[in-house]
Order: C-alpha cells, then sequence, then structure tokens
C-alpha cells in the first residue's frame, strides 16, 4: 500500500488536511501541408521554461460526432482539448497526490461527510467574466443532472446538497468519503460560466488557453489567454490539435516535424520510431487497460456461465506479448491493479484455461449462434489484432466468436455503450472510489457492461465512509471479486502510455494518472 496515500487517509481522519500550493515546474505530409510552417523555436537547451512557439498534436481519438462540452467528452482528443482550455476544481499530480487548482484550499468537516473549497480569486473566464463560487456550484449541478448524460455522474451520485458561503462551495456527501477531493480533478468536472448551463459547448474556460478553432474530428486551434491566473503554465503561444486516427499517418507526421507530440504509438513500432534522430519516446506505466465488455442484461451475455467461458477463453499474456509486445501487463477481469492506493494482491490471478472455457461454455446452453465482437482500432491500437487472437483462442474452446469490424469515425458514440459485446479502453482514474463510481455503479451513466449489483453499490458506499485504509483495502477486494466472477468485464492487459515527442521538448514528467502527462503535456511543456 501506498505510504504517501495512508499519510493522506492519516490527515483525513484527523481532519487536518491543508492546502498544498501548486508550482508545477505521406497522406499524412499532404494532409498536414498546411501546418507545415508552424514550427518551433530554435534549438537552444534551457533549464527553465522558454516562451513561444506553436506546439502541434496529433492526436489519435477525435471523430465528428465529438463536441467541446465537457459533459459528453469520451474520446482522447477531446479531453485533452478540455485540459488546454479549461481546469477542474483539483488536480492529481505525478506523484499521485491531489493538488488544489481553481479552489485554492480544501478541507473537510464532520468526519469527511462535508467538504468545503474555498474558490480561488482573481480567476478569469475567456469571456471575461471572474470564476465565482456560483459558476462551480451550477457546474456540479448541471453535471449532477441526468439529461447531461454526464461521464461524472456516478460521482455526483454521492452528493446530498451543496450551497455557497461567500467564496467557498460547500458539498454534503450522503455518507462520508476520504476521496472526494480526487473525485473533483475529474476531466468532465471543468468549471464553466454559469456552470455551462447556457452553452456547454462554447469551449469557454479559465486554462491557459482560448478555443479558436473547434472542427471536430479534425482540428482543434487554441491561443494563448492574456488573463491566465498562473504564470507557470501556457509557454506556448498557440497551441494546435490535430486528429490522426491512423498510427502510421501519425508516426509520419511526428518524423516529418509537422507535429511535434502524438499519443498512442502502437507497441510494435515505438522502439522503430524512437530512434529517429528527432523524436523520443516515453513510455509510463499505470492504470490504463485494454478490454472486451459485455452487457450483461443483453443476450446470450446474461448467461453468467457464457460470460465465465469466454473470461476462460482469452490468452492475456499472448495479447501483452504480440499486442502490447512487452508495453503492460496481463489483467484479472477488474479495472484495479497495483497501480491503485489501497490494491488487494490476494485476489488469485485468473488464468488462460481451455478445459474450464470449454466446460463453462457447455454448461452454458449456448445454441452455437455465432458470439459477435464488435471492434475497431479506435477502441485501442492494435484492437483488431488483440479480437482475432481472442477468436482464434476461443475456437480452440469450442466457441464459436465472431469479429464484426467497426469505422473509427463514430465508434465512441455509435458503438461503444450501445452494441452488447465492444472492444474498448479505460484509461483509469486516481483512486479507487472514482474508478468504481464511473463505470460500475449501478446508476453510473458510463457503466459500460450495465453491472448492476445491489451488493456492490452498499460495498462501494461504505467504503467511502471508513476511514480505516485497511479496512478499505478489504473492503474494495470484496468489490473487485463481484466484477471479477459475476460482471461482464473481460479485461487482458493493463497497458503502458507510449507518447512520441520531438527531441526539443522540455518540461515532460511521466504522469501515472493518463498518458501525454495526464492531459497536461500543452499546458506544462515548452520548446527548448
Amino acid at each position: 500500500m501506498s505510504d504517501k496515500f495512508l499519510k493522506y487517509a492519516r490527515k483525513m481522519t484527523e481532519g487536518t488536511l491543508s492546502r498544498r500550493s501548486v508550482l508545477a515546474r505521406a497522406s499524412a505530409i499532404a494532409m498536414f501541408a498546411a501546418v507545415a510552417g508552424l514550427a518551433a523555436p530554435d534549438a537552444g537547451f534551457a533549464s527553465e521554461p522558454r516562451k513561444g512557439g506553436n506546439f502541434v498534436m496529433g492526436l489519435k481519438g477525435g471523430e465528428s460526432t465529438n463536441s467541446l462540452d465537457p459533459a459528453l467528452s469520451t474520446s482522447h482528443v477531446t479531453a485533452k482539448a478540455l485540459r488546454i482550455f479549461g481546469e477542474s476544481l483539483t488536480e492529481v499530480g505525478a506523484d499521485g497526490e491531489v493538488e488544489a487548482r481553481l479552489a485554492e484550499s480544501f478541507a473537510p468537516r464532520d468526519g469527511g461527510k462535508t467538504w468545503e473549497f474555498k474558490i480561488r480569486k482573481g480567476v478569469k473566464f475567456h469571456n471575461g467574466q471572474e470564476l465565482t463560487a456560483e459558476d462551480v456550484l451550477k457546474t456540479l449541478q448541471r453535471h449532477s443532472d441526468d439529461n447531461t448524460k454526464s461521464g461524472a455522474l456516478g460521482i455526483m451520485r454521492g452528493i446530498e446538497s451543496m450551497e455557497v458561503e461567500g467564496d467557498t462551495l460547500v458539498v454534503h456527501l450522503t455518507t462520508p468519503n476520504a476521496d472526494l477531493p480526487y473525485l473533483m480533478s475529474d476531466y468532465h468536472l471543468i468549471i464553466q460560466p454559469n456552470g455551462g448551463q447556457d452553452n456547454p459547448g462554447a469551449g469557454i474556460g479559465t486554462g491557459p488557453y482560448k478555443v479558436v478553432a473547434d472542427e471536430p474530428g479534425q482540428r482543434y486551434k487554441f491561443e494563448k489567454f492574456d488573463g491566465y491566473w498562473d504564470e507557470t503554465r501556457g509557454h506556448y503561444d498557440s497551441v494546435e490539435i490535430i486528429v490522426i486516427n491512423d498510427d502510421t499517418a501519425r508516426a509520419n507526421a511526428l518524423q516529418s516535424g509537422i507535429v511535434q507530440a502524438v499519443n498512442l504509438v502502437s507497441p510494435k513500432t515505438a522502439k522503430l520510431l524512437g530512434r529517429s534522430p528527432d523524436v523520443k519516446i516515453e513510455t509510463t506505466s499505470g492504470k490504463g487497460h485494454y478490454i472486451f465488455v459485455m452487457h450483461v442484461d443483453t443476450p446470450p451475455f446474461d448467461n453468467k456461465d457464457l460470460r465465465m467461458a469466454l473470461k476462460h477463453a482469452v490468452n492475456r499474456q499472448e495479447l501483452v506479448d504480440k499486442v502490447l509486445v512487452g508495453f503492460g501487463k496481463v489483467g484479472n477481469d477488474t479495472p484495479i491493479n497495483d497501480a491503485y492506493p489501497l490494491f488487494d494482491n490476494t485476489i488469485p490471478q485468473r488464468q488462460f484455461d481451455l478445459e474450464k472455457a470449454k466446460d463453462y461454455y457447455k454448461k452454458s446452453g449456448h445454441d452455437g449462434s455465432p458470439i459477435v465482437l464488435h471492434v475497431s482500432d479506435a477502441a485501442f491500437a492494435g484492437a483488431l489484432d488483440a479480437a482475432q487472437l481472442f477468436q482464434q483462442s476461443a475456437k480452440a474452446a469450442g466457441i464459436p466468436l465472431e469479429l464484426k469490424p467497426e469505422p473509427a469515425d463514430g465508434y465512441w458514440s455509435e458503438v461503444w455503450n450501445k452494441k452488447p459485446f465492444v472492444a474498448s479502453y479505460w484509461g483509469g482514474r486516481p483512486v479507487q472510489d472514482q474508478m468504481w463510481s464511473v463505470g460500475y455503479l449501478s446508476t453510473a451513466d458510463w457503466n459500460d457492461t450495465h453491472f448492476k449489483n445491489a451488493e456492490f453499490d452498499a460495498l462501494l458506499l461504505e467504503a467511502r465512509a471508513e476511514l480505516d485504509p485497511e479496512k478499505r483495502v478489504e473492503i474494495y477486494g470484496k468489490m473487485a471479486r463481484l466484477v471479477r466472477d459475476e460482471g461482464g468485464l473481460i479485461n487482458p492487459m493493463f497497458n503502458q502510455y507510449i507518447d512520441g515527442m520531438a527531441t526539443n521538448i522540455g518540461g515532460w514528467a511521466t504522469n501515472p494518472e493518463g498518458d501525454m502527462m495526464n492531459g497536461l503535456m500543452a499546458v506544462k511543456t515548452w520548446f527548448e
């Protein structure tokens, strides 16, 4: 268990948590010719941040259906865009500790059942309005509304009421929760003027850059916001995101200098790309996982024996070796690994077992009709290869797995969370409560396995209220076992984040919470 987390938990128990100040230290060629002239300042390595230049990122994970409404963000591209123009109350640093951002400070009352967030003064939105506690309240209220379909809805379910007292937001919870400051760092909870209730997709935030071009599925352009409050961030004059869903085109754009950073580098080409003289590869181990998800309320996946047959038919080590090329570790059909605080390491590792797969499949009574898996490399790099390997091992167990390739554009809006068996990914969350609340709580809008278990829900509430770390480990272990054995998650592998960038990028620091410095690369780095 993390010593830092235990220290944090003790502070929570004692009610002595204090503010931590934040002082941050080739079709492809033709496609990007329009931005080829936007180059970095001349290289000359600096020990301190240098100002200037246009920073261009080539990112996978953008669609024509994307919106800049934080509530609706489901893709890599919009998640990164939100971190460029917006900010949340808190932020999780590279060391895994929660830090104050738009909340100048935060502190618990009543053993963690009530929290106070003092809102930072002197912060301006891009429309010129000054940030107020009322804006924060209305933002959180919007994400609490079922009609928003917010990805943070699972988090908001634990809030009983909220009110503003001067420049402080007071949050009352249904049960004590030591993790609430971590939950407020969720990238969906970008604070917007009037809570975004007027025009949630306008792209107006408090970040170091303001939106000047919004072309979903193609590009986003941001210019430096002169009124930004934190001088330690926002070193570039401008930032641009170019959507490049094709892995080869994205690598070519980086090698040619058309973009200065790319995400989701294919594991199969990472080492080769890193040999380019002007490119460096950074890998980060963390909580991200590449998965297959089944809707447990939809035939034939409402049959537990069939789900167990499929879970035992996955050769996890083969997928890590052949799809991730070693850039990851095997999964265990839960979303939690040892990168999380309070991880229960006593849960047995599920093994590839054809005999068990055959037995479960026979017991399921399935009629032998094709079991359709919808898949696209939009889900994760190598998803099609992973699905084909899964199909082969399932066939060896007598399970008729059929693959249905889907187009990348629209995958997250038309396939994920709609089709009953799909390839997917999760980037993980800072703490277990957040991961479980967003993806597995019965009422969570992003419950992509449709897992609804009253015992699980009760355990989640119990874990929130328990301040003893050892007891929380035990409770989280029970929850993980329920998901592993009763749920619709097949988690064969936890991936490493593989980011590619120009060698003249300064200020890079790995962050296990997510790729590209947990989405903060554009606001924290600079050209050397």
